[in-house]
């Protein structure tokens, strides 16, 4: 069973970079075909997908996003990092780590306030 943790600051400052790490176990990052994706909600909006890191490791990042954002992984740890520059209290939600296959962490609130 694939499990995923999603682990990081809690508060984030306006202007600083956000970063969290989602642990997975159960299964590898690097398995053929799966893609690990960043998937965020706002207090009182609907889900956001931010982008994603492949099996091979490349990345697709939303559009809107895509300016601020980066996620990379680690394989010798089965972890995958999500890295959002320049927050404002607008990015204050919950973030989640996700798979394909309804595999989700339980969500981590991160809040954007000095």
């Amino acid at each position: 069973q694939v499990q995923l943790q999603e682990s990081g600051p809690g508060l984030v400052k306006p202007s600083q970079t956000l970063s969290l790490t989602c642990t997975v176990s159960g299964g590898s990052i690097t398995t053929s075909y799966y893609a690990w994706s960043w998937i965020r909600q706002p207090p009182g909006k609907g889900l956001e997908w931010m982008g994603v890191i492949a099996y091979d490791g490349s990345t697709y990042y939303s559009p809107s996003l895509k300016s601020r954002t980066s996620i990379s992984r680690d394989t010798s740890k089965n972890q995958f990092s999500l890295q959002l520059s320049s927050v404002t209290p607008e990015d204050t939600a919950v973030y989640y780590c996700a798979r394909e296959g309804g595999y989700w962490g339980q969500g981590t609130q991160v809040t954007v306030s000095s």
